[in-house]
């Protein structure tokens, strides 16, 4: 009997085999079959390639314990179609290794520890019944709440009803740094450990937590994108925490949204899914408002601690030294808080020391050999570096104008830099960076945050990732050290992120305390953005937006699909994405934009043209688009990556 097997490889399509001995195989079997000189694992698929090559047909070799839901291979076809990406590859983010199919039975640590108790206050019980009410077949519902109102423990309650069904749930968190404190408040709320997934869990432990999934054991899975793969043998719940992040869009391999993935997954599974947010992404913002979304929301904070109040600092007024960046108002405030022995945080967006590096004598810029774009000094391992491909260069270059090294200058402030200047003015003071520089294993995360929890640290230094999630109960003031709020000039979504970004960093303090403040430094106190985040109207904020984007034929009201090429050689990636372009323009319903360089031309001596296709958005147009490049005889001297709903556009 001939049966269909996909194979984890770059095919849009599976192969055929002969199933002998195993008879009728159903869809979703694992099985290992000869390929090539090889033997690979391949999950039987639903349906069959017709193709008039004819080929010799091979055995299945083995057929594995295990298999795949009908689900999950309903969304590997999904996914595959909407991001335009070949579903051997998709498939390779469900399975493991050989490993993973082994009969010898290894389990996960469920053992029970002591809970903690937590009542509900009255808005969270109405967010919970809101819930409840729309039962447990799909839909989509936002559970919006200020920061510090207690939304996590309104969708805990929802997973604990989940789990009393029998049900598998997975909450979806946008960084992996969060998923330790998460754990915590996790075995406080249910008195057991969670199951959790990431890249930087180790190979034993990702083999026994995919054992444990695909046989029903565990219950609870908390991850980051890639758990959205997960082989659920009896899923009940996705909750997407934070689903603005712009973190659960993946900009390398294959390109998706985990939070619209997720929605996916769930109405295939036929199950709901919670969204949770302070402030909401104007896609999902726009779907509560065309009713395609429920829509429940806390208003005040837990226990009703106030926001913080803000201040406005303007660095143009007093800066009598050029490359410092702690206005002496800033500290005269912080000072006041220290002094109660309350926790500071200083926010810069920025890591290293310095991000621009300039000979004093000759003018010559440190930029990378690989790509287009400037080192950034790292003072810690005292070199400068590229943030796209890691490269690292010593500050000893030749200048062009004398026959020494060049003098250089450094410009602007990293991380580092504020760290350094905190260090002078408060030398008796304990001092941590919290960035992903700083947080190299899994131990060393852990102690800090434990230090933080315990206020074992007087001040921080912080970026994007501190915004995330945490709770420290003795942070109560928060500096952002240089609120500037340009978009680079490529990010049309650049408002909308620094008003989640500022609103979620605001909710880090104040959560246990009524006299809490946030400074913002900032060379142009009446930018428009930083009003939007001090009036802190986010519905007008978001209702605004929205027209803007629908005068400017922007998504949500279009879909855009982006297609970079990438070549070796700056002509062959323009020549062939002139081909692509013709080929595309054959699109009744589509306009096709470019050739043009990327913003960032050159990343790992890879030189990046783009193309931007825009639809209406009520046009499903990868079908047509699928179809069109498959035809197309690209060379092979360029690599076509295809980000459908593109975030980045650098």
């Amino acid at each position: 009997m001939k049966v269909p097997v996909l194979i984890p490889r770059i095919f849009d399509h599976p192969h055929t085999y002969f199933s002998k001995k195993f008879g009728k195989l159903k869809t979703g079997s694992i099985v290992s079959v000869p390929f090539g000189k090889e033997e690979e694992i391949g999950v039987v698929w639903d349906k069959e390639e017709n193709t008039n090559k004819n080929f010799k047909l091979k055995d299945i070799k083995e057929k594995k314990s295990v298999s795949l839901s009908d689900n999950l291979v309903k969304f590997i076809n999904w996914f595959s179609l909407y991001n335009l990406a070949p579903k051997g590859m998709v498939l390779k983010m469900c399975l493991g290794d050989e490993s993973f199919f082994s009969k010898k039975k290894e389990t996960f640590d469920n053992s029970l520890k002591i809970k903690k108790k937590f009542i509900l206050n009255e808005e969270q019980k109405k967010c919970l019944k809101d819930i409840n009410n729309l039962g447990n077949k799909f839909s989509t519902t936002l559970l919006q709440g200020i920061t510090g109102s207690g939304k996590t423990i309104v969708y805990f309650e929802k997973i604990k009803e989940n789990i009393s069904r029998g049900k598998q749930s997975l909450v979806l968190l946008p960084e992996i740094f969060l998923t330790n404190q998460f754990n915590q408040r996790f075995e406080d709320y249910f008195g057991f450990k969670p199951a959790v997934w990431h890249s930087k869990i180790t190979k034993k432990n990702k083999r026994i937590i995919w054992k444990n999934i695909i046989n029903g054991e565990i219950k609870l899975v908390v991850g980051a994108r890639s758990s959205l793969f997960l082989p659920f043998k009896n899923l009940g719940l996705i909750v997407v925490d934070e689903e603005h992040d712009s973190s659960y869009k993946q900009d390398e391999g294959i390109r998706y949204n985990a939070r619209d993935m997720a929605i996916s997954r769930a109405s295939i599974e036929n199950i709901p899914v919670l969204l949770s947010t302070s402030i909401p992404s104007l896609e999902t913002f726009n779907n509560v408002k065309n009713k395609k979304y429920n829509f429940t929301k806390l208003e005040k904070r837990y226990k009703n601690f106030s926001l913080p109040n803000a201040k406005v600092i303007d660095l143009k007024l007093d800066r009598k030294k050029k490359n410092i960046w702690l206005d002496p108002k800033t500290i005269n405030l912080v000072k006041k808080y220290l002094e109660k022995k309350d926790q500071v945080l200083f926010f810069l967006n920025r890591r290293g020391y310095a991000p621009f590096i300039i000979c004093k004598i000759c003018g010559s810029k440190l930029d990378c050999p690989n790509c287009s774009i400037y080192l950034t000094f790292h003072k810690h391992i005292n070199k400068a570096m590229c943030h796209h491909c890691g490269y690292k260069s010593s500050l000893n270059s030749n200048c062009k104008k004398t026959e020494n090294n060049c003098d250089y200058q450094m410009y602007g402030p990293g991380i580092e830099k504020i760290y350094a200047e905190l260090k002078q003015i408060f030398p008796e003071k304990k001092i941590k960076i919290l960035s992903s520089d700083f947080l190299n294993n899994k131990k060393e995360t852990k102690n800090l945050l434990s230090d933080i929890e315990n206020n074992k640290i007087d001040i921080l230094v912080g970026t994007q990732l501190i915004s995330k999630g945490f709770n420290f109960p003795n942070l109560n003031c928060i500096v952002v050290v240089d609120a500037d709020f340009s978009g680079m000039g490529f990010d049309l979504r650049s408002t909308e992120k620094n008003i989640q970004l500022y609103n979620q960093l605001s909710g880090r303090a104040g959560r246990f305390s009524k006299d809490s403040l946030v400074i913002y430094q900032t060379f142009n106190p009446s930018d428009e953005t930083l009003k939007n985040i001090l009036e802190n109207d986010s519905a007008q904020f978001l209702e605004d937006e929205i027209n803007l984007r629908k005068e400017k034929n922007l998504p949500p009201f279009t879909r855009l699909i982006a297609l970079i090429i990438s070549s070796k050689n700056e002509k062959d990636g323009i020549l062939e994405a002139k081909k692509i372009k013709k080929n595309l323009s054959i699109l009744k319903y589509a306009e096709v934009m470019g050739p043009v360089s990327s913003p960032i031309f050159k990343i790992k001596n890879n030189y990046r043209t783009r193309l931007l296709l825009r639809s209406r958005n009520n046009l499903f147009i990868q079908k047509d688009i699928a179809k069109i490049l498959k035809k197309i005889n690209l060379s092979k001297k360029i690599k076509l990556t295809v980000d459908v709903d593109p975030l980045n556009f650098s």
